[in-house]
């Protein structure tokens, strides 16, 4: 199949590719009503997909989703929004993950029921290489390594065919200590900063990262591990974006937020829009705070991902 999917890509290849673990999401919706859950859908990599889509990136996702009910409304959502499903596959073998949204006075909570997921068989030997090798920027996640050894070799497959064909490689770290100890999370993910242009990092999880609270001893960290431009998101407070040479700090926007699922990855599919759209990393960066601030205006983390529009308006330059 994959010969066959190489062989048919064409120019009208998406321009950015993400790749990983997509989710059914339930969302507990009122605080009032405890035991309502709203369906929804999540997964790091797939909300970058349709956030960088929703703002005018061509874009395609490298999956796996279960052969039930589930995954076929994943594949039905991709193609509403415009995201190229060619490389993602079917597996009869197993589900599509799930998880749950709860909400409290410390924020939002997740519990999941991904284990054996169709995503976490997701392997280098499957991977669509004509369409990794076409595209112009490549987006992983340390989810995406964590839910599986197998997950984990894709990933760094998937990363060796970007490089080799000159793409850009965005990464974001999203921790999960849920999902794997401290100590191999580290390893793994300091060894695909090295490989990657674009670190975008939450500060939660750097600073469990590099266990400091220094914003800048972060953003030197990191550049010393190899990363060429970091991004470091510090939630309603904004950002902080360095080259290496300069670093600016990005204030975040006053808005009604209500819900900050999916945020981050919103923030990772815009900037990857702008910086393909040859904006300088630094006004990516202020296209991405705005569109990250706009994401947490909603319930879920699809639904309040915004349009350019929107975002433009927000930035007072539309």
């Amino acid at each position: 199949m994959n010969d066959l999917l190489d062989s048919a890509w064409t120019e009208s290849a998406p321009e950015i590719i993400t790749l990983g673990e997509p989710l059914i999401e339930f969302n507990q919706h009122r605080a009032d009503q405890p035991d309502l859950y709203i369906q929804g859908f999540g997964g790091d990599t797939s909300n970058v997909a349709i956030a960088a889509a929703r703002l005018g990136g061509r874009v395609g996702y490298i999956t796996r989703v279960g052969d039930d009910r589930f995954g076929r409304q994943l594949l039905e959502l991709w193609q509403r929004e415009g995201v190229d499903t060619r490389a993602v596959a079917r597996d009869p073998d197993a589900p599509t993950g799930v998880y749950f949204v709860t909400h409290g006075p410390n924020g939002h909570e997740f519990n999941y029921l991904r284990a054996n997921s169709a995503a976490s068989r997701i392997n280098p030997d499957a991977l669509p290489k004509g369409v990794i090798q076409q595209a112009r920027l490549l987006h992983v996640s340390g989810i995406s390594q964590a839910i599986s050894s197998s997950a984990c070799d894709a990933v760094a497959a998937a990363i060796s065919l970007a490089r080799a064909s000159r793409a850009v490689v965005s990464y974001d770290p999203n921790l999960r200590l849920k999902l794997w100890p401290l100590e191999r999370a580290r390893t793994v993910i300091m060894t695909t900063i090295a490989q990657c242009d674009l670190c975008l990092p939450s500060l939660e999880d750097a600073r469990l990262l590099f266990a400091t609270d220094s914003a800048d001893a972060i953003i030197a960290a990191v550049h010393e591990a190899g990363a060429r431009i970091v991004v470091l998101k510090c939630g309603a407070k904004g950002c902080i974006v360095s080259n290496g040479n300069r670093i600016e700090r990005i204030a975040g926007h006053p808005v009604l937020s209500v819900d900050a699922t999916g945020a981050g990855d919103c923030f990772d599919g815009a900037f990857a829009v702008r910086v393909l759209g040859r904006d300088d990393v630094f006004a990516a960066a202020r296209y991405a705070n705005a569109a990250a601030a706009l994401a947490t205006t909603g319930y879920g983390a699809v639904a309040p991902l915004p349009y350019d529009g929107a975002v433009r308006k927000l930035l007072g330059t539309q």
